[in-house]
């Protein structure tokens, strides 16, 4: 299972795809969104994502009590004063674009309904992403995946039965190329509550590649997602963490995002193949197994003795299995203390 996005191979045996998710990190500068997208180049990412919505698409300019918002730092606002001070202005697309394909790093967005696909199929964005929140808009999953791009579908909240309905509309729409990304839609979320393992899982149930959209502090949760087969990670990146965006307070800085590539790229050269034995540089090391060797001076025809013949360090003589076989054998010539034991040294 290996998708293609601009150039970009993922899948298992791919370089691990990694995501900065600028999100609302811009503070509505567009300015600090173009810095944001070097930042995000220069640390090592493959893609930057940003976030296609608008207060009214998203939701109602309303204050009672269903659409404010409980939650420790976006609390005391309605959804809709929320998503104001969030969104990404849809006239600074173009010319972010143009500013990531300058550099070379993919850019693509997440849409949040009909009318962000349209316009972002009018930027022609190589791979189209659905948000947790809206896994349930099946008929939204169905309108992206009549683009015939790669679909990135984010699970978080999701139960399978949601999880295959989901994918039954993407397939519906015509898409060919899925990607399932585990998440968990908590800001930041638990490390305890990641339940990495389900990832292997997601991807033997549902035959698609699978990869992680991390919101936990910090780069463990996302390298340990690599050791357990995540072909793609994202990260909410933001230039600073002093920065008051909305987002800020869960995201990881340009430092942070360089060393969790560093990390990612060391653990997927780390996990290789199923494989026993000598690697090639463990050729050298070999020669530091215990053998066996004679420890005390013996004499020709002297018994050798658990006294006198010991396995130790180095691998010069024969294997320690064998001592039980050559105590109580006589020696056939003086053997002097120092030399590796070998079987024309002993009767037999």
């Amino acid at each position: 299972m290996k998708i293609k996005i601009k150039g970009k191979h993922i899948g298992r045996d791919c370089p691990v795809f990694v995501i900065a998710e600028l999100s609302a990190n811009h503070n509505q500068v567009f300015n600090t969104a173009v810095r944001t997208i070097k930042a995000a180049k220069n640390s090592g990412a493959d893609a930057v994502k940003l976030q296609t919505y608008t207060p009214d698409t998203m939701t109602i300019d309303a204050d009672n009590k269903e659409f404010l918002v409980n939650h420790p730092v976006w609390g005391g606002q309605s959804l809709y004063q929320l998503y104001k001070k969030a969104y990404t202005p849809w006239k600074w697309f173009k010319r972010l674009k143009k500013v990531a394909d300058d550099l070379g790093i993919i850019l693509f967005s997440t849409a949040f309904d009909k009318s962000s696909v349209d316009f972002l199929e009018e930027l022609d964005v190589p791979v189209h992403k659905i948000a947790s929140f809206e896994l349930v808009d099946l008929p939204l999953i169905e309108y992206a995946a009549r683009t015939r791009k790669p679909l990135i579908l984010s699970t978080g909240m999701a139960a399978i039965k949601e999880i295959e309905e989901a994918l039954a509309a993407a397939r519906r729409g015509g898409a060919k190329d899925i990607i399932l990304l585990k998440c968990v839609s908590s800001y930041p979320a638990n490390p305890k509550e990641m339940n990495l393992r389900t990832i292997p899982d997601m991807e033997r149930r549902f035959h698609c590649p699978v990869g992680l959209s991390d919101h936990t502090l910090g780069a463990g949760t996302a390298v340990a997602a690599v050791s357990l087969g995540a072909v793609m990670i994202e990260k909410h990146f933001i230039l600073s963490r002093t920065i008051n965006a909305p987002d800020g307070f869960f995201s990881i800085e340009p430092g942070e995002l360089k060393g969790l590539v560093k990390d990612i790229r060391t653990a997927e050269n780390s996990l290789g193949k199923v494989r026993y034995g000598l690697t090639r540089e463990e050729k050298e090391s070999v020669v530091f197994r215990r053998s066996l060797f004679v420890v005390k001076d013996i004499k020709d025809g002297e018994f050798l003795t658990e006294d006198n013949v010991r396995s130790i360090r180095p691998a010069r003589g024969l294997k320690p299995k064998y001592l039980k076989r050559v105590i109580g054998k006589k020696a056939r010539k003086d053997i002097p203390r120092g030399t590796p034991l070998t079987w024309d040294a002993i009767k037999r």
